[in-house]
């Protein structure tokens, strides 16, 4: 799979490899789904991190939007159980938004 070609906003440090081995270590298979998770996560912090601090609650908001047509929020909390932004980040190669994780309380966004 070519990064650039497939995922043009990926990190530079980033590629499908290291997404592969992330989701063993999780315990997740990826498939078209998790990658067009993936791809709407680093799209997202390309056009959105201009002052290097995406915003948690709009970036939920973006995903429930866009993943609405397959259940939006729901069917993102089924495909990555430990948060469609805090497990997706990790995936993405990306950084989760600070209160992604509250491991104080066990929940993930």
């Amino acid at each position: 799979m070519d990064q650039s070609e497939h995922f043009p906003h990926a990190p530079v440090d980033w590629s499908p490899e290291m997404a592969l081995g992330k989701a063993r270590e999780e315990d997740i298979e990826l498939e078209e789904d998790h990658w067009a998770v993936i791809l709407a996560l680093q799209e997202y912090f390309t056009h959105h991190d201009d002052s290097k601090q995406v915003n948690r609650r709009l970036l939920h908001d973006a995903l429930n939007e866009k993943f609405h047509h397959k259940g939006g929020l729901a069917y993102l909390y089924r495909l990555l159980p430990g948060g469609p932004i805090a497990q997706g980040c990790r995936l993405a190669g990306l950084e989760a938004p600070a209160g992604s994780v509250d491991r104080s309380y066990g929940s993930t966004s």
